[in-house]
């Protein structure tokens, strides 16, 4: 004996196809692309392809060799790199960490990234921190010139082998 079921198994089919379909959401709509501030330089150190895959590594290496080898270059450094791809807007604003106006919030917001540097690293240049451009407010604590002395720099960076 055949079921109701099995009997109408395509028109079920078709009318849970047709349901599906009705309700589904556009799958291939446009996604607004984040809204990179360009650099004031004519170029990246890197090709931009090449920072947009790798600058995390880039960066890491960079920060290992600086505070492990004790080796300084301004290449891969963050603090070029802020220099470079953070100014003021037209209005003479200087978009934080966090901000979607921010070079590094533009694209880590958009892919729902979390990073570190500004914990401890200024998320602006230095020249343009308290030198008459308008810093907007910002939800974490202002960065303010830190020293540290050789032995706590020491004992901080001490590999233990």
């Amino acid at each position: 004996m055949v079921s109701w079921f099995q009997k109408n198994l395509q028109n079920v089919m078709l009318a849970v196809t047709a349901l599906l379909l009705a309700t589904s959401v556009n799958v291939n709509a446009e996604v607004a692309a984040p809204v990179v501030p360009k650099g004031k330089g004519e170029q990246c150190v890197e090709p931009t392809a090449e920072m947009r895959k790798n600058h995390m590594d880039m960066l890491k290496h960079q920060r290992d060799e600086t505070v492990h080898n004790g080796v300084r270059t301004k290449k891969h450094a963050l603090k070029e790199c802020i220099a470079c791809h953070v100014q003021p807007d037209d209005k003479g604003q200087v978009a934080r960490f966090g901000e979607d106006e921010h070079f590094c919030s533009s694209c880590h917001n958009y892919a729902g990234v979390n990073v570190d540097c500004f914990q401890c690293h200024a998320d602006r240049p230095q020249e343009l921190i308290g030198k008459g451009h308008k810093i907007k407010p910002h939800h974490t604590a202002d960065f303010k010139d830190k020293t540290i002395n050789k032995d706590a720099l020491q004992a901080l960076t001490k590999v233990s082998k």
